[in-house]
């Protein structure tokens, strides 16, 4: 086997391998031999057929196997010849050579990844505390989830529940398969689209209004978006909300059965810091990441960003699959996603470095700790631990991120940190990002 690689751009290279006729024919006569043997032709008992009549059937096919064997096999071996780590799959172009055998393989491979000026970093760390207003308005939080709806006369109110009968149409054509019966809407819970539930306040039981308003241009329906709608509502209830008051019942249901006030802010609290805890690991990540990747520059190969694209795009394939939405209606850019793309390989790369270059091996603990975090919100936590140890992959997807944070703390303790204040809300909002 003879090897030259070409170099034709920064990651691109072009591997040409050559394989002698003498060991193609070598191959083809061991596949030829086991080919006689399970081989029927009328005229000829079973594996009796001479050897250069099915060379001449099927001689074409033969050489066709063994030179796709032939590239599986060589094309491995001269990668570690060469010592080169392709990224993504390589693009084959066998060659019309008769004399042996050979192919041409264009491929990526990974960039060399420079760390100098990783210990200058400077890092803001969000520093965050759980103040009695932010118990105040958890509980409230809390109430709003178990309010009732009482009926009333009056017009309707942005925070009530009204329902309402209404028809829609767009370019003369009715798109809501005539009229939508007996349909809630919270007013103000932007479950609707932008526009339609401000046309909602101010009517009373047995109004009658219509209105127009425009879908967003990146409406899910195609045929819907950006185009102006016209709607016709017939007001059937109004309701307004009816918050619960924090009582011993109300304490119970959420498990705290001393049933008091106390006990119950108290268990809010430890449950807030929890979270705030969590959300400040996340913040600070986020913010090592960002300063990381303006920091250290790295050429992204293109396969692996088309990969990352792919893997993007797909949730959102996926939930158009099940409500029987056709791909091309989706209208997803590839630009949509590329940036990202982009950004999540090239901070992959990165930190793999640094997990290399420091030998930074996965903390068994703390994948331990991560995954009974993970299984307090289920009845059965145990049974969800085993889940996870039951399986590699499962195991190894927590481990991965588990080794994605220890080198987030190395960065973290190699770099200039300074604090900065943020409230409750701002470090939770932030972690949505």
């Amino acid at each position: 086997m003879q090897v030259s690689v070409e170099k034709t751009s920064e990651l691109s290279r072009k591997m040409t391998v050559s394989v002698s006729e003498d060991v193609v024919q070598e191959k083809m006569a061991e596949r030829l031999k086991s080919l006689v043997r399970e081989i029927k032709m009328d005229g000829f008992r079973p594996g009796k057929v001479p050897p250069h009549v099915v060379k001449k059937m099927y001689g074409d096919r033969i050489r066709s196997e063994v030179t796709g064997d032939l590239i599986q096999s060589t094309f491995y071996q001269a990668l570690q010849d060469q010592d080169l780590k392709p990224a993504g799959y390589p693009h084959i172009h066998p060659s019309d050579e008769t004399n042996g055998f050979q192919y041409t393989a264009v491929f990526e491979v990974y960039p060399e990844v420079s760390l100098q000026g990783i210990d200058q970093l400077e890092i803001e760390r969000p520093v965050a505390t759980v103040e009695e207003t932010d118990v105040d308005a958890m509980v409230e939080k809390l109430r709003v989830q178990r309010k009732s709806w009482n009926a009333v006369e009056r017009a309707s109110e942005t925070g009530d529940r009204i329902t309402i009968t209404f028809s829609g149409s767009a370019e003369g054509e009715n798109f809501t398969n005539g009229k939508v019966e007996d349909y809630s809407v919270e007013i103000g819970s932007k479950q609707m689209i932008p526009g339609f539930e401000d046309n909602l306040t101010g009517l009373a039981v047995g109004a009658n209004k219509t209105f127009t308003v425009t879908f967003p241009d990146d409406y899910g329906n195609a045929q819907l978006a950006g185009k102006p709608a016209d709607f016709e509502v017939d007001v059937v209830k109004v309701e307004e909300p009816v918050l619960p008051e924090v009582d011993e019942t109300f304490i119970k249901a959420y498990g705290i059965q001393e049933g008091t006030v106390e006990a119950f802010r108290e268990d809010v609290r430890n449950t807030m810091e929890r979270e705030l805890e969590q959300a400040l690991r996340g913040n600070l990540k986020n913010a090592v990441m960002d300063v990381l990747y303006e920091k250290i520059q790295v050429t992204v190969p293109n396969a692996l960003i088309d990969e990352e694209v792919e893997s993007l795009m797909k949730p959102y394939k996926e939930n158009a699959r099940k409500r029987k939405v056709k791909l091309e209606d989706l209208q997803l850019p590839r630009d949509m996603f590329e940036e990202q793309a982009r950004r999540r390989v090239a901070l992959g790369l990165i930190l793999g470095e640094v997990i290399k270059q420091n030998g930074i091996k996965v903390d068994n603990d703390k994948v331990r700790s991560v995954i009974e975090d993970m299984s307090r919100n289920y009845e059965r936590p145990q049974d969800v631990i085993d889940w996870y140890y039951r399986d590699e992959n499962r195991l190894s997807d927590v481990q991965q991120m588990v080794l994605e944070d220890q080198a987030v703390e190395w960065l973290t303790s190699q770099a200039k940190v300074t604090n900065r204040p943020m409230s409750f809300n701002d470090v939770m909002q932030n972690q949505q990002r």
